[in-house]
């Protein structure tokens, strides 16, 4: 990966485009418009991942993408806002990106528990994790109850968390534990705001982990 430019975006242009952060299937339900957004610093113990498995592959790019940005004097973990971030593709073509802190949502589940949930950033979460790093996220408060995050937290929080070498097929294993059974009607369209941040996990450049 070769990072040609780094541009920092302040919290306020932050939380001023999360709050017009559409429901990818109903547009005109802008999901955070009326939350409680915070910057926080939260230690990875109390967040609760979704997702049952870390995907290898996706985490290198994540720490790749670390590395890449340490360089420009920017640290992943401690954003203070958000950064546009320029890559140079094969070709010479120059490309913006965005890049924001791990998403998490105040949710209120069945038996009481009151989940801090990792919305967007699981391996960033994980690559904290790994480095005994307390990460900077987005703390979101009063998300509307009819409109939750589309998984479940998992009961045993980051115990029994699978490495796997690909990412699995979903109709042979269990990724996440799903609400509904349209489970995209509740996904938040980050891409409508922020540039480049929901494509091809091939991409080496493009962590969305």
């Amino acid at each position: 990966m070769h990072i040609v430019q780094v541009r920092q975006q302040s919290q306020e242009e932050l939380i001023s485009r999360l709050r017009r952060v559409p429901l990818q299937e109903q547009p005109e339900v802008q999901i955070y418009q009326n939350a409680l957004i915070s910057l926080e610093c939260i230690h990875t113990r109390h967040l609760h991942p979704p997702q049952n498995y870390i995907w290898l592959a996706e985490l290198k790019k994540v720490q790749e993408l670390r590395w890449g940005l340490r360089e420009h004097g920017v640290d992943m973990f401690h954003l203070n806002g958000f950064v546009t971030y320029t890559v140079e593709e094969v070709g010479g073509e120059l490309v913006d990106y965005d890049l924001y802190p791990p998403i998490i949502e105040e949710s209120f589940e069945a038996d009481g528990t009151v989940a801090l949930l990792i919305n967007d950033g699981m391996h960033r979460i994980y690559l904290a994790r790994s480095e005994w790093l307390i990460p900077q996220v987005v703390y979101v408060r009063g998300v509307p109850k009819e409109y939750p995050y589309y998984a479940f937290p998992r009961p045993q929080g980051w115990e029994g968390i699978d490495l796997l070498p690909d990412n699995p097929d979903k109709n042979r294993y269990l990724k996440k534990c799903h609400r509904i059974r349209h489970n995209k009607a509740l996904y938040r369209n980050f891409q409508a705001v922020f540039r480049n941040v929901g494509g091809s996990r091939s991409r080496l450049h493009n962590p969305k982990g």
